[in-house]
């Protein structure tokens, strides 16, 4: 007997050790975050942590915080396979820190629409360049001794209605683009959980999508772990579980337990299936190291929680993804340059999105805290107003900045207190079960001492009914909420926003949020109090703005979004920047033309502006360490690394995909295909920066490329990449870092292609003057197309043109490869 047949066996015997009700159980989380244990077979609590952007834990608690990555598409950005299988590993050491086994990352739903509201979340608009960098991530993160989890299976591209919605989508571009780079992790990466989405495909909603699930997902490519709903997505009982579907999150409610034990006994699910599932969750136990008699994993441990190691990867992963888009000579700059900072994000710098995404971080480095300079707003900041300051704050039990925390019941009785240095409460799983009841009360008290006199406007957010009471005064009352779902809820709270005059400066007023959580039974509470100080009316602040750009050297403006703005839950509705922050770019080009403009957001923006700067350098949501990483880049201790892995409209209008609002519970993906630089390449579209677009600080000669006369078809069956050798030479004077792309196209075809795809992709580094030759192997895949009446991958005999540059739209070197 193999070890594999052994391995299976010993889980078979732990199997059958297991009555029904035993082995159903195991089948929904026992919490928001953990499978239950069964001491009998010395299984215990499988525990499972959001991502992508750092490991959460079960709460936002700012006593245990997390490291903060880069979003992901900033991390895609770099094109970095090695730098991002980095950062899975310190994303492991981050989850085995929060005594979880399974991270739910990476997201690797593509870029359909520029629009979408995870699309900070998600890699990239090709398949290909989502694979690869989702592979190095699953990767790090496995290799350090942590289950990944591939999300969300499949076509959860946008958010609006996306518990109803259908998704209308072809086969072959399901295939090509949508499932592609799932195959990919499951099939090269091996990663050991997937997460069905909440959409259906095809009028099938995910969790009971047994063609997709067990007959591609499972059967086709042979995934042997577990697939997990996302959070609430399961919502039948027997549907669900013949569906393909293996556990159920979160519990200990839901539409398995009891009822499907009734569906087995009554015939509508076969054990078989239920032993399947039980099955696939051991093997991933075992894994993991929480099953007893099994090895625990041996992580390759580089990046200790809170180590140097971690911060100076997280910087450099920062710098690394910012993309320069426009460069006119200005960038870098010299040390002793005079800059006037400007900006609603240069303070209130936004380093991630909202949602699965949020967390509590270790630390937050501002771009002013970075540059180490003081900033004018100039406009105010998109979205809810900012949290309240804690330095201005001080618990009236501890003497210390931040707040007392009461959780009483319906009668006001003590159920317990504490102190919290933070000005928002976000639990997905209360950590006391005496907390866990329908009465449930939360009373946050803080003396606040105010900094300036006039108008405060303090606002408060929870997911239930909150007030505040400033100085004895009732400032905001209480509005019931609504309910639709968990996590929809979770994410879309509604700022209540109320104003009090403060006359006397310094003089501490006392501050009283009381909120009653409308899902404390089931540990979820979130609730929070913001504060915008009195300030400078709007045109004031942007003349401040105009004066401030006018006697400096160089004026760095920060514009952008936030994660009210680009968040899961809800897609965005424009692509243009918030109210104000157009007219602040511009104001102060004219002022200075030496402007460098520093895009803080997620998603693509409209920049109408751009022609008119002397800079622009798109920073994304860049983590804990985004000041630091724009300081190395502005003053060229680093180079800005990125390439842009999703293409920037001109206009709204002419983003190919645009619209994600289904129309009577459809959405319909009719541009098959043609999603990204794809379509844009197909309807001769000028974009305003292209896919693969940035700039460096020093030049490059793409000096010639080589490739095999011909192929076999046999070779792509066999799944062996087909290698292009590209040489080019550093031609300017600075150390430099070049990523090398190659696309693939074929014009005499009797299937429709787009005039390229992206084939393969390498990163350089060369010294001044040095000349360097790479390697750059082009997928199989990128010869094929997925035939839709014979339902199999097809290589096309014949020509392709291969074309090698720094971006889709600069290509000097051409190659021919031939497949015979």
């Amino acid at each position: 007997m193999s070890s594999a047949e052994e391995f299976e066996a010993r889980l078979r015997d732990l199997l059958g050790a297991l009555d029904l009700p035993a082995k159903i159980r195991l089948l929904t989380g026992a919490d928001a975050w953990a499978l239950p244990a069964e001491p009998a077979i010395g299984l215990r609590r499988l525990v499972m942590t959001d991502g992508p952007a750092g490991a959460r834990g079960s709460h936002f608690d700012e006593r245990d915080p997390s490291a903060h990555t880069p979003n992901p598409t900033a991390l895609a950005a770099s094109w970095d396979r090695e730098l991002v299988r980095r950062i899975g590993l310190l994303l492991a050491a981050e989850t085995r820190a929060k005594g979880a086994q399974v991270l739910l990352a990476p997201t690797i739903n593509l870029h359909r629409s520029p629009l979408g509201g995870r699309h900070f979340e998600c890699f990239a608009e090709d398949p290909l360049l989502t694979a690869e960098i989702g592979l190095a991530y699953v990767r790090g993160v496995q290799q350090g001794g942590v289950a990944a989890c591939a999300k969300h299976f499949v076509a959860n591209d946008s958010e609006d209605q996306r518990f109803t919605l259908s998704v209308e989508v072809a086969e072959r571009a399901l295939r090509e683009l949508y499932l592609a780079p799932f195959e990919t992790l499951v099939r090269a990466g091996g990663v050991e959980v997937v997460m069905a989405a909440y959409n259906a495909v095809r009028g099938s909603t995910m969790t009971e999508h047994r063609g997709l699930q067990v007959g591609v997902l499972k059967e086709e490519w042979g995934f042997t772990g577990p697939i997990v709903s996302d959070w609430t997505a399961a919502r039948s009982t027997a549907p669900s579980a013949n569906g393909g579907l293996d556990l159920v999150m979160p519990g200990p409610d839901g539409p398995w337990g009891e009822k499907l034990e009734a569906a087995v006994r009554a015939g509508e699910v076969p054990e078989v299936e239920i032993d399947d599932k039980v099955l696939r969750l051991l093997r991933l136990a075992a894994a993991t190291g929480v099953l007893d008699g099994f090895p625990a994993p041996e992580p390759e441990a580089a990046y200790p929680v809170g180590s140097p190691a971690q911060t100076e990867l997280l910087r450099e992963a920062a710098a690394r993804g910012m993309v320069l888009l426009r460069n006119e000579n200005l960038l870098p700059l010299a040390p002793d340059t005079r800059i006037a900072l400007i900006g609603p994000n240069a303070a209130n710098t936004a380093t991630r999105g909202g949602g699965s995404a949020d967390l509590s971080p270790r630390r937050e480095v501002s771009f002013a805290a970075g540059l180490g300079l003081p900033a004018t707003e100039g406009v105010r900041p998109g979205g809810r107003q900012p949290l309240i300051d804690l330095a201005d704050c001080v618990d009236p039990v501890t003497g210390e900045p931040g707040f007392q925390v009461e959780y009483r019941d319906a009668d006001g009785g003590l159920l317990g207190s504490e102190h919290r240095a933070t000005a928002r409460l976000a639990w997905l799983g209360l950590p006391e079960e005496q907390w866990r009841r329908d009465d449930l009360r939360v009373v946050m008290r803080t003396s606040y001492r105010p900094r300036v006199a006039g108008t405060h406007t303090f606002g408060v957010t929870g997911l239930g009914p909150t007030s505040l009471t400033v100085h004895g005064q009732r400032v905001i009352e209480p509005v019931t909420s609504g309910w639709h779902s968990l996590v929809d809820s979770f994410d879309n709270i509604t700022e209540q926003l109320g104003t009090v005059v403060l006359s006397d400066v310094d003089t501490p007023v006392e501050l009283v949020v009381e909120h009653r959580p409308i899902a404390a039974k089931h540990g979820y509470l979130r609730c929070g109090i913001t504060h915008r100080a009195p300030g400078r009316d709007a045109e004031e602040e942007l003349a401040e703005a105009v004066r401030q750009a006018e006697a400096a050297e160089v004026a760095v403006v920060v514009v952008g979004t936030n994660a009210d703005l680009e968040s899961e839950s809800h897609d965005r509705t424009t692509l243009a920047l918030p109210p104000g922050q157009d007219e602040l770019v511009r104001r102060v080009a004219a002022a200075n033309p030496r402007t460098v403009v520093v895009v803080n957001a997620g998603s693509p923006v409209l920049m109408p502006w751009a022609e008119e700067v002397a800079a622009v350098l798109y920073a994304w949501f860049p983590g804990q360490e985004a000041g630091h990483a724009l300081a190395d880049v502005l003053y060229g201790r680093a180079e800005p690394g990125g390439r842009l892995p999703t293409t920037f409209p001109r206009t709204a209008e002419q983003a190919p995909v645009l619209d994600t609002t289904p129309a009577d519970g459809v959405l319909r993906y009719d541009e098959g295909i043609l999603i990204g630089y794809r379509a844009y390449d197909q309807h001769r579209l000028d974009p305003a920066f292209c896919f693969g677009h940035g700039l460096g600080y020093t030049t490059w000669d793409y000096r010639s490329a080589e490739s095999p006369t011909g192929v076999s078809a046999a070779t792509l069956h066999a799944g062996q990449p087909i290698p292009v050798r590209v040489t080019l030479t550093n031609t300017g004077t600075r150390p430099g870092r070049e990523v090398v792309q190659v696309y693939l196209g074929r014009h005499a075809s009797r299937y429709q292609r787009p005039p390229r795809v992206l084939a393969g992709f390498a990163v350089v580094d060369a010294e001044p003057g040095e000349t360097v030759e790479v390697e750059i192997p082009l997928a199989p895949r990128a010869f094929c197309v997925y035939d839709e009446q014979r339902r199999d991958w097809l290589p096309e005999h014949g020509s392709y043109l291969a074309e090698i540059g720094r971006s889709s739209r600069d290509l000097p070197l051409t190659a021919v490869v031939t497949v015979h």
